[in-house]
């Protein structure tokens, strides 16, 4: 019997994927429990596959190393065969660049069984950036999965609903998964060709929420991000703002019912409208030359406008749609 999976994924990682797997191998482990690591490898072109292999010949009597191939970009899809590929009913998610604390495995398998109702919860998550990140670079570390919520367990839908543990660290019970969240989400992750891609994990979340799971912060569980220095730099960073925002409506919307929907469009629409004239007349000074003050403006800004663009989206896909069918229809 499988205590714990551990799920890997990793895109182009090999340089980083070393630090994770090294202190893996060294968790400290009770005497007759039972884990594995399945590194997903997300349509990589780098040495990953080697690497991986490296480890397994030369780790596996510590602990078994699986590696598996996945060609569809965007780490949903990853996920999603990490967990089809796990024996364990509790599984661990780490990125490339999540470096777990050497008790990680243990915290994360001892929450799952104090707290029986639990279908995911995240980690503490503490930063270890390449470079000194852009002053009061602490208002937008969130948005790079930079998570203290403090030394105290709680559970997170006993505050804002749309507060979530981000999907680096998360650890979830496998039926929990598999009984909640649709095999096709709405978003699949950074990875994939869209803009609006960022909210795979919000989404995950909110259908195990709303199967009856509870979701759980666990400071006991800590993570270290690797934060490289081109993530600190303005055109990464106004990047994830946009796509944060423009992912805001479906994520929004996710624990509306259908005639809620409506109202709290133009609730979201108006309280995004009224924080970003805020915002401006707060750091109207400095955002010239402000980063962070900048970030926030462009999430506030296309969180503004994520409705009509996701609206728009609908709109064209479904004129190509009646094209289609139509010139079918003539040349037939």
């Amino acid at each position: 019997m499988i205590n714990f999976t551990v799920v890997v994924c990793t895109y182009n990682g090999a340089i980083r994927l070393f630090y994770v797997l090294d202190k893996l191998i060294s968790q400290v482990i009770p005497d007759h429990w039972f884990w594995e690591i399945i590194v997903v490898d997300n349509n990589s072109t780098d040495q990953t596959a080697s690497l991986v292999k490296q480890y397994q010949s030369q780790y596996s009597s510590i602990v078994p190393i699986y590696y598996t191939f996945e060609p569809q970009q965007g780490i949903a899809f990853a996920r999603k065969r990490g967990i089809k590929l796990a024996k364990g009913e509790v599984i661990g998610f780490l990125d490339d660049d999540n470096i777990p604390s050497q008790t990680w495995v243990i915290d994360a398998y001892n929450f799952a069984q104090s707290h029986p109702h639990a279908g995911a919860y995240g980690s503490h998550i503490e930063a270890q950036y390449e470079i000194n990140p852009p002053p009061n670079f602490e208002r937008i570390a969130c948005l790079l999965a930079i998570i203290n919520r403090g030394e105290n367990s709680f559970r997170y839908d006993a505050l804002e609903r749309w507060l979530m543990p981000p999907g680096a660290g998360l650890v979830i019970r496998k039926k929990a998964w598999l009984n909640s969240v649709p095999s096709q989400l709405i978003f699949t992750g950074v990875q994939a060709q869209s803009l609006a891609n960022k909210g795979e994990d919000i989404e995950a979340l909110s259908y195990i929420r709303q199967q009856g799971w509870e979701i759980w912060h666990n400071p006991n569980m800590k993570i270290y991000h690797k934060v490289p220095y081109e993530r600190l730099q303005k055109p990464y960073l106004m990047k994830l703002c946009r796509s944060i925002g423009l992912s805001r409506y479906p994520t929004r919307m996710l624990q509306y019912s259908a005639l809620q929907k409506p109202i709290f469009v133009a609730v979201h629409f108006f309280y995004d409208l009224y924080k970003l004239m805020v915002h401006s007349i707060k750091y109207k000074i400095v955002i010239p030359e402000d980063l962070v003050s900048q970030c926030e403006q462009e999430l506030l800004l296309y969180s503004l406008f994520s409705f009509s663009y996701h609206w728009l989206h609908h709109i064209r896909k479904t004129i190509k749609k009646i094209i289609l069918i139509f010139s079918t229809k003539c040349f037939n």
